[in-house]
Formats: structure tokens, sequence, C-alpha cells
């Protein structure tokens, strides 16, 4: 999944989840703790992309929509196979300061469970990664499969949460990112202990806040609260909001939060490019935050720190 890498040598993504450590979360295995004393596989944010799959016939205008909202660059588009069984689609890297996009659009029929994962995390070896994904909780749904340039696999986190994983054969080199974007994961009150628990376990996280009372506004629902833990790793940062699941449209369907230096701005050049603003701009916490869809449909939160603004 990860071929297009393979037409560049500089680029340009993850994780915010909250502020409970590991030992809040008992029951840890001690495959599980050791799997986290030896087997950190992290590489960098600017490695981590989000997979966005659009139809063939809104691929190009919703990639000219990405760089006109975040400005940035491309890699050429080419069609690959990029599943372990035969497929074929359309595919392309977006790199921008503020997050790394694989963008892919089938003219086939897109293989199980492709579609499902949400990100693509760089790990420095496969078989260590998937070792110590396995070892702290992780089902491997696509053992790992190798591509022209490396190595690929799909893991499933408790709580039904898809990543990808891929491994190069000759590292890449990209450029740091002016503001590394979170991963932004929606899980229930019953999933939220085991996923927490496995991700920390798998990453090295550190648990940056866990409030139980945050504000609704952020899920659409203003006159409520409700739980959000943030932690970030060497894989990026991750926002894990527990709820119950009684989201009103868009909230659920992002599943990448941009930081971006002004908010006010970067919808500007978003509208002017075809991007729809869902959720109008609105203040929660220490942010700016609003939500847009993009042309191929990809619903995105976009948000500015009041910090930066003062």
């Amino acid at each position: 999944m990860r071929i297009i890498r393979a037409f560049l040598t500089v680029a340009t993504v993850l994780l915010v989840i909250g502020y409970v450590g590991l030992s809040s979360f008992p029951g840890t295995t001690a495959e599980a703790q050791t799997a986290t004393a030896s087997s950190d596989v992290a590489v960098g944010p600017q490695y981590d992309t989000t997979h966005i799959y659009v139809a063939p016939t809104e691929f190009d205008r919703f990639v000219a929509s990405l760089v006109a909202t975040f400005g940035g660059t491309t890699s050429k588009k080419g069609v690959f196979t990029v599943t372990p069984t035969p497929s074929k689609t359309m595919s392309q890297l977006v790199l921008t300061p503020v997050g790394t996009f694989s963008v892919f659009g089938f003219e086939t029929p897109i293989p199980y469970p492709f579609g499902s994962e949400r990100t693509g995390y760089l790990v420095t070896e496969m078989d260590s990664a998937i070792r110590a994904a396995h070892a702290t909780g992780a089902d491997i749904l696509v053992s790992s499969f190798n591509d022209p340039i490396g190595r690929d696999a799909i893991i499933q986190w408790p709580g039904g949460v898809n990543t990808q994983l891929y491994w190069h054969t000759i590292a890449p080199s990209y450029a740091g990112l002016q503001l590394i974007p979170e991963n932004r994961v929606y899980v229930s009150v019953y999933a939220v202990k085991a996923f927490v628990k496995s991700f920390l376990a798998f990453s090295h996280a550190e648990v940056i806040s866990d409030d139980a009372h945050a504000p609704g506004v952020e899920i659409g629902r203003a006159t409520d609260t409700y739980r959000r833990i943030r932690l970030q790793s060497k894989f990026g940062k991750m926002t894990v909001l527990v709820t119950d699941g009684h989201l009103p449209y868009p909230y659920g369907r992002e599943v990448t939060g941009y930081e971006v230096a002004n908010l006010s701005d970067t919808l500007s050049k978003a509208k002017a490019a075809g991007v729809a603003v869902l959720v109008a701009p609105y203040k929660a916490a220490d942010r700016n935050a609003a939500m847009v869809r993009f042309p191929g449909g990809y619903i995105a939160e976009i948000h500015s720190l009041v910090s930066r603004q003062n």
C-alpha cells in the first residue's frame, strides 16, 4: 500500500490520547510488558499517512483541493497493485506541512479489508512490529506481504481500529512536519481500556491528558460532556473520543484532525478549492475547530490552537 512513496526522496503524520498511564489500565500481560520494553518500532510522524479512498473520477480534484488547502507537493500519480491479491488502483502521495496523505482510487473492486485501515505507520522492521502488535493485544488482519519497495501488513487494535504497518527496503528520508496531525479514534466505554492499554504498550506513548468531562460540542452535543483521552508518541498524536455512539453527522466520520496556524485562513483556502464546511468554526477547550468535507467525500477536522493566535 506504500508503493507510491517510491516516487519521493523527501516528504513530509500521528496520535493524541489522554492523561492515563499504562498503570491506569491494569491487566497488562507479561508478554505485552516485554514487548514494550524491547520493541520501539516507530520511526517518526512524518512517515505516518492518512489513507483516503476516493472514486477515480474524483481523484484529481480531491488531490488538488488538499494542496490548495494545506500547501505541499505530490508524488507522480500511477496505477499499481497495492494489495496481496489482484487489484488495481490509482495512487498518489500528498505531502503537506501539516500531514501526509496516501490517496487511492481503485479501478477494480477493493479486496477486503483494504479501505478500512485509517492510517499507515512506517516501522523499523516488519517482523518485530507484528510481534510487538500481537503481544500487546492487536489482531493481524492481513499478514505481511511484499510490495516492490518493501512489506506491508494490516493490524486491528481492540475496539476495531485498523492500522496499516509498512516497511521500505531502502529507508525513506522525509522532511519533518511543521505541525503534527492527530489520529481521531472513536471507541466505546467498553473498549477504551483495552484499546488504550494495547496502543500505549505498542507505541511507547506518553499520555497527555484524560478529561472525563470534555465539552460535548467537540462531538456535536453542545449540552453534554464526554471522555477525551490524548497521547503522543514517536508515531505522532492521537485523540481517543469515548462515546455512546450517539453521534450527529459528521462526527465519527473523520479519521484525522489537522492542526493549522490559522483556522480562518485555512478555511478560506479550502472553500475556494471546493471544500464544504460541515460544522462552522467553534471554540472548545484549547482550540478553535471546524469539520469539512473535501471533494470526493473525505471528512476531516481542522483546528488551530488558541494559544497560537494570542
